[in-house]
């Protein structure tokens, strides 16, 4: 779609604030406005990232579930944006839930004058109206997602009867002392190739089937993945048996963010093994792998996060291998009504 400019959109329960209007996505130009406002969020959320605007344009371009053109909120003062909102939606594969989520940044500033709650009533409303077009044969939830440190959000979304339905980790560790472990008989890890990147992909996606919140990915999701800046195959981990992938480890190294927050960290990400294969060390083997690899390559530690609740007994091991928490997350679900 062209660039378009959509203003004056109405929201209700919007405060009274001179020179404030709310407005569309307008395509492309809005993407260094949108990167803008996430580094003004920074510092306030203790918010370490580094996104550009080609990680949008990528991230953007295989959104599911979402047209940003309909989904998505803008808000203006004064001809300066302050503010940005967006929705989707998706169906859980083992619980066939729908999941209505939305997110939003706002600049610290101003921060506390109505606007989140102005903003979230939108989401939710955009959110319904696609709830409408689908069938109702089954449970439906709003969901939204923030850290500990983000404690105006967090104030928001219980007084609004938001409920915590997940609590996630980041976990790193500094790599002085990297433990011991070998991968059993049999199994062995070899250089991810081209023409394996599908099949390892593949195994992954059956790997998290039983996790929570599971949703069956799509081609565009595949698609996102060897476009995003995050796919760096020269550093994955991947443990075969034969002709069969059965876990890996698909480690990242940010050197913006490095850079940035002056560090030199590697995260051990995607750490997966599939069922026939658990129980016998694979993943340990892999994740310590994976930390001499970081540290023959300058690393000083290494990062992780994690669904406390992980049906594989995750967390349990990553703080067995002296993964420590440095931020907690939680997820926050409401029922549609």
């Amino acid at each position: 779609m062209s660039d378009q400019i959509i203003k004056n959109i109405e929201v209700k329960d919007a405060p009274s604030i001179e020179g404030l209007h709310f407005r569309g996505f307008r395509g492309k130009i809005d993407y260094p406005i949108m990167i803008a406002i996430i580094n003004a969020c920074k510092d306030a959320d203790k918010d370490e990232r580094s996104e550009t605007v080609e990680d949008l344009v990528t991230s953007y371009a295989h959104l599911n579930n979402c047209d940003p053109y309909k989904d998505m909120l803008f808000a203006e003062i004064d001809d300066e944006v302050v503010a940005y909102s967006r929705v989707e939606w998706a169906q859980e594969e083992i619980t066939k839930h729908y999941i209505y989520s939305a997110f939003f940044f706002l600049v610290p500033k101003w921060r506390k004058k109505g606007l989140e709650k102005a903003i979230l009533h939108w989401d939710e409303d955009r959110l319904r109206d696609i709830a409408a077009q689908h069938p109702r044969d089954s449970e439906r939830y709003f969901e939204a997602y923030c850290s500990e440190h983000e404690i105006e959000k967090n104030k928001l979304f219980e007084s609004e009867g938001y409920i915590p339905a997940r609590y996630f980790f980041s976990m790193s560790r500094p790599l002085d002392v990297i433990p011991e472990a070998e991968l059993p008989e049999g199994i062995e890890t070899r250089p991810a190739k081209p023409e394996h990147y599908k099949k390892i992909w593949q195994a992954e996606i059956e790997a998290f089937r039983d996790h929570w919140g599971y949703v069956e990915p799509t081609e565009k999701d595949y698609q996102g993945f060897i476009s995003s800046s995050w796919f760096q195959p020269q550093y994955w981990q991947v443990a075969w048996d034969g002709d069969e992938v059965v876990g890996m480890v698909l480690n990242v190294i940010n050197e913006k963010e490095n850079k940035e927050y002056k560090r030199k960290r590697g995260y051990t990400e995607d750490i997966s093994v599939r069922r026939p294969w658990r129980r016998r060390g694979i993943a340990k083997a892999l994740i310590v792998r994976s930390m001499q690899m970081h540290k023959e390559l300058g690393m000083e530690e290494v990062a992780l996060g994690v669904d406390t609740k992980n049906p594989s007994g995750a967390l349990r091991l990553y703080s067995n291998l002296g993964y420590k928490v440095y931020k907690k997350f939680t997820t926050y679900r409401k029922a549609m009504k």
